[in-house]
């Protein structure tokens, strides 16, 4: 197969990211940090159908992006995005579904030293298998050790690094020792863009019912601050109609006015034998309701008693 010349590749290049801007509406910027071809092979496989990925150089992406900003000023949004080692994920898909997706594809590797490390490590409490010429390596790291039948014993579990701290040399050396690979990589979701808004992927996250919880609890809080100023709103009015009628049975209810909904409560406080009946009532019921059942199924027993499975004629 004959390899293009660069400036052929660079065409290429140009023709198919503009393609996929002018197809897509939306999609990832994922970084590829620790990521190889052959992960990136199998990623490519388990997108097939649902998206496609594209990587390359900053400043190719940028040129083409700039050059398309007359068609779509939308894409801008993206450019601020475009640094480091990232690349583009498109899809017409569900972005939760391949955001899922991507975070499936992920391998495990062995701390180097050098990197950065995405999450916190902790050695667990074992028995290494090492001989006791080692116990000055585990002392340099301040990890506490007691010899166990001719071996290394780490007594209890050790934080040894933290994440978005450099890996050392001791510590890539522990870890390999100890036949530890702590960290996972793949394609990291760092923005996501959707009919020209970018933001992040924590969003894809949030369910109507959060949505909506989020809307009641300003709501609340629009009416507590009207009703505190004495500002009425729509937010606040049912609070105020309520608090009004509130006020209006408390006169009522020491005075000899009245009116339609304060003649209950009077005809109540003029005779409080009521409200001991009315209390007594849904008691009555959930009493009777057990009663009822109870004498059903008995009263079925006795016609099946009667009934002995004899007809009339046998």
């Amino acid at each position: 197969m004959v390899r293009e010349d660069k400036p052929t590749w660079k065409a290429n290049y140009f023709q198919k990211l503009i393609q996929f801007l002018e197809t897509y509406d939306k999609c990832f910027i994922v970084g590829a940090d620790n990521v190889g071809s052959k992960q990136m092979q199998e990623i490519r496989i388990a997108l097939r159908g649902k998206a496609v990925v594209l990587m390359g150089k900053n400043t190719m992406m940028r040129k083409v992006i700039r050059g398309h900003i007359e068609k779509n000023a939308d894409l801008e949004r993206l450019l601020p995005h475009i640094k480091n080692n990232v690349g583009f994920v498109f899809t017409s898909e569900d972005l939760s579904e391949v955001r899922d997706l991507l975070l499936a594809n992920k391998v495990k590797a062995p701390a180097k030293a050098g990197a950065l490390a995405p999450l916190d490590v902790t050695v667990p409490a074992q028995n290494t298998g090492m001989g006791p010429e080692k116990t000055s390596f585990f002392q340099a790291l301040s990890i506490p050790t007691k010899i166990t039948k001719g071996t290394i014993e780490i007594v209890s579990d050790v934080p040894l690094i933290k994440a978005g701290d450099k890996v050392g040399l001791s510590e890539a050396t522990l870890l390999n020792m100890l036949k530890i690979s702590p960290f996972t990589y793949g394609l990291i979701i760092q923005k996501v863009y959707e009919a020209g808004s970018v933001y992040d992927p924590q969003v894809l996250d949030i369910t109507e019912e959060d949505i909506l919880a989020k809307f009641m609890g300003g709501v609340a809080n629009v009416a507590s601050v009207c009703l505190s100023v004495g500002y009425p709103t729509v937010a606040s009015a049912p609070h105020s109609i309520v608090n009004g009628m509130k006020n209006l049975m408390a006169i009522a209810a020491v005075t000899d006015i009245t009116f339609k909904e304060a003649e209950t409560m009077k005809e109540f406080l003029a005779d409080p034998s009521k409200f001991a009946a009315v209390a007594a009532a849904p008691a009555a019921a959930s009493a009777a309701a057990p009663a009822a059942a109870a004498a059903k199924v008995e009263e079925e027993e006795e016609e099946e008693d009667d009934d002995m499975g004899f007809g009339l004629f046998d």
